[in-house]
């Protein structure tokens, strides 16, 4: 019972957590706009999009894939939900055809990846650029500002009566369906089976093929409907939309200690991830720090992230294999035969 919870509490997402509480009560403490609720409102939507991508990386990158792509995903359905909204369409079917761009990039990254066996990181780096550029060639650089109120009150509005944003809304709906479904679902245990040994989950009758490409395939719709938010917030469509987006939502993934070798993470870690980030570019941006600045931080604490959770897992597996030896130690010496006193004539 106390090695149990010994272990939960050196475990990378308990550590995360207590960062992150730290870090919320320091920043609270130190700066006194911080806890505002215009603030912490303005905070929470500034990550609305990137929490969309995080759900959309982290499965993907369990199962030893990447993508890359996510916000050029987010800003092609941008464009063509805008070009329905800028003809007088409606929002609903505006969002109905975000979800089918979004679907036909995630099913483009999944044909390549899952079903021709491409590498993901070169086939979505590819991809990144082609959505992006389609985006450029539909809608040229000339922004459509013919967004209906309702949704760029959606983009800009608190839930009425309090400071919480409407665009995280989505987030906060699909957040708790994927923990549960890689947590406590068969589709989860056969995500980590793929990511621990593709071979042997091939061999165990995983439909690994079918799996990957439905990850890229869903996540590239809910990469669409950061898109949607994105054109709310600006209250514009534009091919830039969600640009450079990625570089927060991957490391908010591997932050959260899902390992680039696949096989390993657990969302809480995730979600603890996402709003450590949240809170470090709310206090960058109250002390007055530039977008490049931010970034560089961001940058440093992907490669910070991915140093720390390495050194944890090895520190983890030292301490696993030295308490195996002793045990081995300890059960030879009480199962030895007892040596024998000499016999005297």
């Amino acid at each position: 019972m106390i090695a149990a919870i010994r272990t939960r509490l050196t475990s990378w997402e308990w550590i995360l957590a207590t960062l992150t509480i730290l870090t919320i009560a320091g920043s609270a403490v130190f700066n006194e706009n911080f806890w505002t609720a215009f603030n912490i409102q303005t905070s929470i939507s500034t990550m609305a999009e990137k929490s969309l991508m995080v759900l959309a990386l982290a499965l993907v990158i369990i199962v030893r894939e990447i993508d890359i792509s996510v916000a050029s995903i987010a800003g092609l359905s941008a464009v063509t939900s805008g070009l329905v909204l800028d003809s007088g369409g409606s929002i609903p079917v505006a969002v109905l055809v975000a979800l089918l761009t979004g679907a036909a990039c995630g099913a483009i990254n999944g044909f390549f990846v899952a079903v021709l066996g491409l590498p993901a990181l070169l086939v979505t780096l590819g991809t990144l650029a082609l959505f992006r550029g389609l985006g450029y060639v539909l809608l040229g650089g000339t922004p459509l500002s013919n967004i209906p109120a309702s949704l760029i009150a959606f983009g800009n509005n608190p839930i009425p009566g309090t400071f919480i944003p409407l665009d995280i809304i989505p987030f906060l709906v699909l957040a708790p369906f994927f923990a549960v479904a890689l947590h406590r679902m068969v589709v989860g245990r056969r995500i980590y089976a793929i990511g621990a040994g593709p071979d042997t989950a091939k061999y165990s009758g995983v439909k690994s093929m079918k799996i990957k490409f439905l990850l890229f395939l869903i996540g590239g719709m809910i990469c669409s409907i950061a898109g949607v938010i994105n054109i709310g917030k600006n209250s514009s469509a534009t091919p830039a939309a969600a640009f450079g987006f990625e570089l927060d939502a991957i490391t908010i993934v591997f932050l959260g200690g899902v390992s680039s070798l696949g096989g390993r993470g657990r969302m809480s870690g995730v979600y603890w991830a996402l709003l450590l980030i949240m809170t470090l570019r709310s206090v960058l941006q109250l002390e007055s720090a530039g977008g490049y600045t931010q970034n560089t931080a961001v940058g440093l604490l992907l490669i910070l992230s991915l140093l720390l959770t390495n050194i944890v897992r090895r520190t983890s597996s030292a301490i696993v294999l030295r308490k195996a030896k002793a045990a081995r130690m300890q059960a030879m010496y009480e199962t030895a035969p007892e040596p024998q006193a000499a016999s005297t004539t």
